[in-house]
C-alpha cells in the first residue's frame, strides 16, 4: 500500500516547493505533488515540514550508532575511517531500522600516524589478538609514494567507497611531532585514487595541512582548519581548487573543550540518548583550548562567501568522554545550528546535509524529494527553512520507505 504525507512544507533539498503532498510506495518516491491515490495511507503533515533524510558526512560508525543516528533522522552516514566498506555492510543495507552507510575503510596514514594517538594501548579493529587476519580491515600505512600508490587499488578492492588521507602532524591534539605523509607521498596517493575514479578526502586541521591537501589536488576536506583565522590567500585557494569542506564546527568546538552539555539537556535530544552517549555529549576532546570557536565560524561563513561547497558532518564516532562533546545523530542538528550561526540561511544549511553531500559524494539516488528517488524521508514540526532548531522537533522518519515515529 502507497503512502501520501499530505498537508506538508516541503523542502526537496533545495528549495520549498508549493507542492504538498509526497506521495511513497514501496522504497521509492512515486509522486511529488497532486492527490493521494486511492487507497494511500495517508498522513496528515500540517504544521510540519517535510525534509530529505539527512546526511552526515563525517562519522566512525557502527550498527547501533547508526540506529542512533536514525533515531535523529539521519538516514546516512558517510564513514571517514572504519570497516563498514562496501563488502562488510550487506546486513546493514538491508536494515530499515539503521541509517545507511558509506566508508572509507581505513586512512592513508603513516605507521604511528593519526588516529594513533587516539587509540586506547593494544587497540585492534580487526577484533582480538589471534583473530583471523583475513578479517582485519587494510591498514594502508605508508612513508613513500609508492607505497601510497600500491594501497589504492587494495582499498578498491576490499571495497572502500572514496579514500581517505591523514595529513596531521598531532599539533591540534595535543601531540606535536606525529608522523606525517609528506606532500610527494600524498600527491601520488591521491593521483593513484583519481587513476581509480576514486573521490579523495584529506584530514587536515591547520592551515599548512590544507595547503598540502589543495596542492595534491585532493577532492574534499573531513575537517575544517582551526590552528589560525582564515586569510583571503587560503580561502581562494580552497575556492579555487573546486574542493569541498565538511566543517565538523561540532568537533572544532569539543577540541577547544566545548561540551555538548547543552544539546544533551534539550529534552528533545537527552530523551533519545542512553546514559552512555548522554555522558558523552557531557564531555569535550579538550585537546587544543587555545582554539577559537569564533574564528572557525567566520572561516566557514568565508568559504560559503566564496562559493565553497559546505556539508554537515559531526566526526561522531563511540559513546567515551575522551571521544565526547559529539553523538551521532543529535550532532548533526547542533551542526546545522552552527552553520546558521556563522552566518548561512536555514535553507543554505538544510542544503548541507541533504542535497550538497549527495551531489559530492555521487549518491544520485537520495538527498532530495523528487519521483524516482529513495524514499528517504523525515518530518518534523514546525519550520525549519526559518527556524533552522525546528529540525529538532522530530516526528517521523522514513528510510527505503520504512515509517518510524520519532514523537516522543
Amino acid at each position: 500500500m502507497s503512502t501520501a504525507i499530505t498537508n506538508a512544507r516541503v523542502f526537496d533539498g533545495e528549495r520549498v516547493l508549493g507542492e504538498s503532498t509526497v506521495v511513497i510506495d514501496g522504497t521509492r518516491i512515486v509522486a511529488v505533488g497532486g492527490e493521494p491515490p486511492a487507497g494511500a495511507d495517508v498522513v496528515d503533515a500540517r504544521g510540519a515540514t517535510l525534509l530529505p533524510g539527512l546526511i552526515d558526512a563525517h562519522v566512525h560508525t557502527a550498527e547501533e550508532a547508526l540506529a542512533v543516528a536514525l533515531r535523529f533522522g539521519v538516514t546516512t552516514e558517510l564513514e571517514m575511517q572504519g570497516t563498514n566498506t562496501r563488502d562488510k555492510r550487506a546486513h546493514l543495507t538491508e536494515n530499515d531500522a539503521v541509517a545507511d552507510v558509506r566508508s572509507a575503510g581505513f586512512g592513508v596514514t603513516p605507521p604511528g600516524g593519526h588516529p594513533s594517538e587516539l587509540m586506547p594501548k593494544g587497540f585492534n579493529p580487526g577484533g582480538p589478538a589471534g583473530a583471523d587476519t583475513r578479517a582485519m580491515p587494510l591498514m594502508p600505512f605508508s612513508t613513500t609514494p609508492a607505497e601510497a600508490v600500491g594501497f589504492i587499488p587494495q582499498l578498491v578492492a576490499t571495497g572502500s567507497d572514496y579514500i581517505k588521507f591523514m595529513v596531521d602532524d598531532g599539533s591540534v591534539e595535543g601531540h606535536p611531532g606525529l608522523p606525517m605523509l609528506d606532500q610527494a607521498t600524498l600527491s601520488a596517493g591521491v593521483a593513484e585514487a583519481h587513476r581509480h575514479g576514486m573521490l579523495t578526502i584529506a584530514h587536515a586541521l591547520t592551515i599548512e595541512a590544507t595547503e598540502m591537501a589543495i596542492e595534491a589536488g585532493v577532492d574534499g576536506l573531513a575537517h575544517l582548519f582551526m590552528d589560525r583565522p582564515h586569510t583571503d590567500e587560503i580561502i581562494g585557494l580552497v575556492a579555487a581548487s573546486g574542493m569541498f569542506v565538511v566543517p565538523c564546527v561540532v568537533l572544532n568546538a569539543s577540541m577547544m573543550g566545548i561540551t555538548g552539555s547543552a544539546l544533551a539537556e534539550d529534552l528533545r535530544v537527552g530523551s533519545r540518548l542512553d546514559a552512555a552517549w548522554t555522558e558523552t555529549l557531557h564531555s569535550s576532546y579538550n585537546r587544543y583550548p587555545q582554539g577559537k570557536l569564533e574564528d572557525v565560524l567566520a572561516s566557514v561563513k568565508a568559504l560559503h562567501d566564496a562559493g565553497v561547497d559546505l556539508l554537515v558532518g559531526t566526526d561522531a564516532s563511540i559513546a567515551l568522554p575522551s571521544f565526547g562533546g559529539v553523538a551521532h545523530g543529535a550532532s548533526v542538528h547542533q551542526e546545522l545550528q552552527y552553520l546558521v550561526r556563522a552566518g548561512l540561511t536555514p535553507v543554505q544549511a538544510l542544503r548541507a546535509a541533504t542535497l550538497t553531500p549527495a551531489r559530492r559524494f555521487g549518491l544520485d539516488d537520495r538527498g532530495r524529494i523528487a519521483e524516482g528517488l529513495r524514499a528517504d524521508l523525515l518530518l518534523v514540526d514546525g519550520d525549519p527553512t526559518t527556524t533552522i532548531s525546528d529540525t529538532l522537533n522530530l516526528r517521523e522518519v522514513w528510510r527505503r520507505g520504512t515509517r518510524s515515529t520519532l514523537a516522543g
